[in-house]
């Protein structure tokens, strides 16, 4: 028997061949990062399901270099074993494209020439792994993406040179509320433009092709957008079978050709051995030991949010709050003492309008089932989707995410000096001197340091996020990491993988990259005594107790949050209501507020003409009378305010005047 073995980033793809070239066993697996286990098992299922116990052996994919070495099987790069199927069983084919879940490979064949090979660098935003970040953004499963996506009526223009920038476009469509079909089929077309455009490059791309790899395989919507941006009809492209098994394939029958025959149970035995761990790039523990976690975790500097249930026929007057960001949408409704009558947590799936619609809806319910009324006396928003949740249900204020943070954390803690909040996508800093802002730094384009950065990575290790926290605490010898992005951070896991990494200790150096990626790489800090003493940390992803630590052991000091630090952009926004009451024109009772936020709206595209950018436009015109514009990138003739609102002033001169005019 001879096989082929494939472990690339993400998966774990196994072909048995016998000695006619035919295929006997086939496996494909999704290692979740554990390839030791994975690979031990496949062994075993191959011994057991051909009754072989020695066979001829070649390895590839990203994370086989490591194995190969390890156990002593012969390694062959995968483009080359891809080729090897390709000229053996298609020899038709002129093009090869294949996508896979952090690479992309484009190999161009000519006759008496050799191979002509293009493959992505560093950048994994055209890959499979990119989709199931864009999958995770949006809360669906990647087979639902696909069977949206062929319902879709226009595609939007995503960024297709990095995938961060695509990521920040596809939030900006979220939050314009585009149609689920046409985002999804916005995001493949985006997949589609860049694989073509990083590794094309001027080539004629010649039919027949053949589309190999995961992504091309199990997803047709994809591979459509390949087919329509390369003008390709159905009979000039092949989708073979076992396309995604190409480079294992290859490789069984590269090991026909060698000599070497190996013992499956000594293979085996070569995998179980604990390796020497290279620990020249480990961090210090987040804990010394369990107990030390244990009692950390019940000492843990929380404030606690008073939270009032709502009792039956009672009259209430209330401060609504609402922060829509990228992906997820919080509501807080306060009484006059701060006290938190109702709350709502939830994903945006794809529209936030429906999301904060839902919320105000069940806290109706609510008030209904117990005969009780409520007034809203001010309401505010804040985040992504400020203009538009605020002009869609009529609020009274719209402000900016970092007032609405600095309110909540200085209800909790009058004295802080610095608050940083770590969202799904975005991170905020916030430098504080007795109560007035200093200073404020913001992550641009790079997600990586926050919350989804660690979501992504704790689903592909197969692990939950109470797990992922639970496993970096009790971690004893931390991966360091760096300060890199998202895609770069996957190469140095891998790399960290083949040195004999294990779970636990990359789930340490994932918790402390994202404090690092905060503090070193968008604060620049140098000296962290400039944080101050009283540090407030914000967002959910300080639920995760890793990141909390991580700060604390970095910083050397002790940091503060509450006991919900996922609320504190909507707790702020409600507050700030609350303190600009007497600007509001009128009270809102709850029978008139729930006909105020019935979700009526007409949507039409525009073009803005008033420059060279000519912006994409979508105007939604809402039942209650009031219009938002979002895609814009400016508001030079488009703007989201009412015309009795007076402008603003010039923030500058008005601290010139008080810095000199005194």
């Amino acid at each position: 028997m001879n096989i082929g073995i494939d472990i690339g980033s993400t998966t774990l793809k196994i072909i048995v061949l016998d000695d006619g070239g035919n295929i006997v066993y086939r496996s494909y697996n999704r290692h979740k990062a554990d390839i030791t286990t994975i690979f031990r098992q496949e062994l075993e299922n191959v011994a057991c399901s051909c009754g072989i116990s020695q066979a001829k052996f070649t390895i590839t994919g990203s994370a086989g270099m490591g194995v190969a070495e390890r156990t002593q099987i012969s390694f062959a790069q995968e483009v080359i074993a891809s080729i090897e199927v390709s000229k053996r069983c298609y020899p038709d084919t002129h093009t090869m494209i294949d996508l896979g879940g952090e690479d992309a490979k484009i190999v161009f064949f000519a006759e008496g020439k050799q191979p002509d090979i293009r493959m992505n660098g560093s950048c994994a935003g055209g890959t499979g792994a990119f989709i199931d970040q864009m999958a995770d953004l949006i809360s669906l499963p990647i087979n639902r993406l696909n069977d949206e996506a062929w319902n879709f009526t226009k595609i939007y223009p995503v960024a297709s040179r990095c995938g961060v920038f695509a990521k920040t476009d596809v939030q900006n469509l979220i939050a314009r509320n585009i149609p689920l079909p046409d985002l999804a089929m916005s995001i493949f077309q985006t997949v589609a433009n860049q694989a073509i455009t990083t590794l094309i490059r001027g080539h004629k791309v010649m039919p027949k092709v053949i589309c190999i790899g995961g992504p091309l395989t199990f997803i047709p919507a994809l591979r459509n957008r390949f087919q329509e941006l390369l003008s390709l009809s159905d009979d000039e492209i092949i989708l073979p079978e076992n396309s995604e098994f190409f480079p294992a394939w290859g490789c069984a029958f590269l090991a026909a050709a060698t000599d070497d025959v190996l013992d499956i149970n000594t293979l085996i035995a070569r995998l179980s051995d604990k390796q020497e761990r290279d620990t020249t790039e480990i961090l210090p523990p987040l804990f010394d030991s369990k107990e030390h976690y244990l009692h950390w975790k019940n000492h843990k500097n929380i404030i606690p949010l008073i939270n009032k249930e709502l009792e039956p026929n009672s009259d209430y007057q209330c401060f609504l709050g609402i922060d829509s960001g990228s992906t997820t949408t919080k509501i807080v409704i306060i009484n006059d003492k701060a006290e938190i009558l109702f709350k709502h947590y939830t994903l945006n799936y794809g529209n936030p309008l429906k999301q904060v619609h839902d919320g105000l809806t069940k806290f109706y319910q609510q008030l209904e089932n117990i005969n009780a009324r409520a007034t809203i006396v001010a309401s505010a928003s804040t985040g992504y989707g400020e203009d538009l949740i605020k002009q869609a249900f009529n609020l009274d204020f719209g402000i900016v995410e970092t007032i609405a943070h600095l309110m909540g954390a200085k209800f909790v803690n009058p004295d802080v000096s610095f608050i940083l909040d770590i969202g799904g996508q975005d991170m905020k800093s916030i430098f504080v001197d007795k109560g007035v802002i200093t200073n404020i730094e913001l992550n641009e384009a790079c997600s990586s340091g926050c919350g989804s950065f660690l979501q992504n990575f704790a689903s592909v290790m197969n692990m939950t996020i109470a797990d992922f926290a639970y496993a970096a605490c009790t971690a004893m010898h931390p991966v360091d990491l760096g300060t890199r992005c998202t895609v770069f951070m996957n190469s140095k896991v891998k790399q960290s993988l083949r040195q004999n990494a294990v779970l636990d200790d990359i789930a340490a150096g994932l918790a402390y990259s994202v404090v690092k990626n905060c503090l070193f790489k968008v604060l620049k800090i140098s000296n962290l005594n400039i944080l101050g003493d009283n540090i407030v940390v914000q967002g959910g992803t300080f639920r995760n107790d890793a990141v909390f630590r991580a700060l604390e052991v970095l910083s050397h000091k002790r940091v503060s949050a509450t006991d919900s630090p996922e609320l504190m952009g909507a707790f702020g926004a409600a507050l700030y209501a609350r303190k600009q009451r007497g600007d509001v024109a009128e009270n809102t009772d709850s029978e008139s507020f729930q006909q105020k936020f019935q979700l009526q709206y007409q949507t039409k595209e525009l073009q803005c003409r008033g420059c060279t950018n000519q912006c994409r436009l979508l105007k939604f015109t809402f039942d209650n009378g009031n219009v938002c514009y979002s895609g814009n990138k400016c508001e030079k003739y488009f703007f989201n305010r009412n015309s009795t609102v007076h402008k603003g002033t010039n923030a500058f001169d008005t601290k010139n005047n008080l810095i000199f005019s005194q």
